[in-house]
């Protein structure tokens, strides 16, 4: 085996075993297709809190940032929790968390357990929190309860009735 060839199967492996050991939370969000005469997009924000109610990390909100002076804002408090919670005090667009709304789909996130604010989290109960608002719609808060550390893929599923379909949360340790 050629020199070359060796590193490149070093490099392979010890990726590989990075990967095996990152932690990592992936959550899928669906947002139904509803029939209603007048559909605008919802604004969606998801977030995790711990056993004691506190948020611990902002994980993505969705809205309109293309809207001019920033008038897109200015609909983020109709996410009544996510805003009592924290989003008032957050500075948008937030980098890497804040996005453009979405319209009917499947979406999937993922976070590393591993860096940034999910990064050593201390054991205990958390949830993570999805909110969808809906300008000439409804409102809708799903919780997703699960315990950390875990020592197996962990999935927790839930479905919304009007402004969130299908949730899923999938641990992997």
């Amino acid at each position: 085996m050629t020199i070359f060839r060796q590193t490149a199967l070093a490099a392979l492996v010890v990726a590989a075993a990075t990967q095996a050991q990152a932690a990592d939370l992936t959550l899928d969000i669906q947002l139904p297709e509803l029939a209603v005469a007048e559909y605008h997009k919802p604004y969606v924000a998801a977030w995790l809190e711990n056993g004691n109610n506190e948020v611990v990390a902002q994980l993505t909100v969705w809205y309109d940032v293309d809207k001019r002076n920033d008038a897109g804002k200015k609909w983020l408090k109709d996410m009544r929790q996510w805003w009592r919670r924290g989003g008032r005090s957050l500075e948008l667009p937030a980098d890497g968390i804040s996005g453009a709304t979405q319209g009917p789909g499947d979406y999937q996130l993922t976070y590393s357990l591993d860096k940034g604010p999910l990064a050593n989290l201390p054991e205990g109960d958390y949830r993570v929190r999805v909110e969808a608002a809906r300008e000439v719609g409804g409102r809708e808060l799903i919780n997703l309860p699960f315990h950390w550390p875990t020592s197996e893929k962990t999935i927790v599923s839930e479905a919304g009735s009007s402004e969130l379909g299908k949730l899923r949360l999938t641990i992997q340790p």
